[in-house]
């Protein structure tokens, strides 16, 4: 009797042990009952019926990636390159995933490498090479399109490397060697074009403060000899003035001497000769006399001479 109720009690075990499922977080289970699609497992603890239900399925829902190898693709000029890209997916509906395509993941890869070539066979090297982020746009939104019926969304499509073919490589090298030497060319070029006009400006600048220094000292020299002239100009018109004044106070004492001498013509003679030597020290004076009056200078002098031995 004990045996049997211990195989019971272990069949018991057995059964409760095998209806309990336990799910992982990040995964699904698709779980079908006899043999049709029943329900998807949610992570934690879950009840099925043994030997009724059963796990089709382990789907996980986390970001996978896809790393597609290299591919062969020609373009629209006719030359052959090399792609290989990265997917980024996630499953969306476990139950699409599982029953709307037998692999997924090829699905995937293959969907990418048609597509891929369709695309870059409507484009030339050069364009390929330049634009990578327009054909991971094509890439991802024909992708994206074909796996929703596999219920998984496709996140990014990336184009690792584009590998054209050896003797493209050597072209673009040395394409790429000229266009160095024709930027440094260049570079070289401005930098001494900068260098002309700087010294060229400089140049100019001194030459304006050049000429600017030239204008001011000529007006100084301007200034200098205006003020020196005016100087000279009041200094006759004052030395004038004075021989005016020493002329006029001459004038005077003569006919004092006259008014108090009496009208005598020798007196008369002396006066005016004295007034004549006064007039003639003075170099800015010019003196006109007429013919008579040199001719009796020499008696005047004679008269002079006597009453000053007297």
């Amino acid at each position: 009797m004990i045996i049997p109720v211990l195989i019971i009690i272990i069949l018991i075990v057995i059964i409760l042990l095998s209806s309990l499922k336990v799910v992982t977080t990040g995964y699904l289970f698709v779980v079908e009952r006899l043999g049709q699609y029943h329900r998807t497992l949610q992570p934690g603890w879950n009840f099925v019926i043994p030997f009724v239900d059963f796990v089709r399925g382990r789907v996980s829902t986390k970001q996978q990636i896809l790393d597609i190898e290299p591919q062969s693709v020609i373009t629209k000029d006719n030359v052959k390159i090399s792609i290989d890209n990265v997917i980024f997916f996630k499953v969306m509906e476990a139950k699409d995933a599982i029953y709307n395509i037998e692999n997924f993941k090829s699905g995937i890869i293959y969907s990418t490498i048609t597509n891929m070539r369709n695309i870059v066979g409507d484009m030339t090297l050069d364009e390929v090479l330049s634009g990578r982020d327009r054909i991971n746009s094509k890439l991802l939104e024909v992708v994206d399109e074909i796996t929703d019926a596999y219920g998984i969304k496709i996140l990014s499509v990336e184009i690792k490397n584009i590998i054209p073919p050896t003797e493209i490589q050597q072209a673009m090298e040395k394409q790429m060697r000229a266009e160095r030497d024709k930027r440094a060319v260049i570079l070289e070029a401005e930098g001494k074009r900068q260098s002309y006009i700087s010294i060229a400006e400089g140049e100019k600048q001194a030459k304006i403060l050049q000429a600017e220094a030239e204008k001011q000292a000529n007006i100084r020299r301007a200034e200098g000899l205006k003020e020196s002239q005016e100087l000279e100009a009041d200094g006759k018109g004052k030395a004038i003035e004075i021989v005016a004044i020493a002329q006029a106070e001459a004038i005077l004492k003569v006919n004092k001497a006259i008014l108090d001498s009496g009208t005598n013509e020798t007196v008369i003679a002396l006066k005016q000769v004295e007034a004549l030597q006064e007039m003639a020290k003075n170099p800015a004076n010019k003196l006109i006399l007429p013919n008579e009056t040199l001719s009796s200078l020499g008696s005047i002098a004679a008269i002079g001479e006597l009453l000053k031995n007297k």
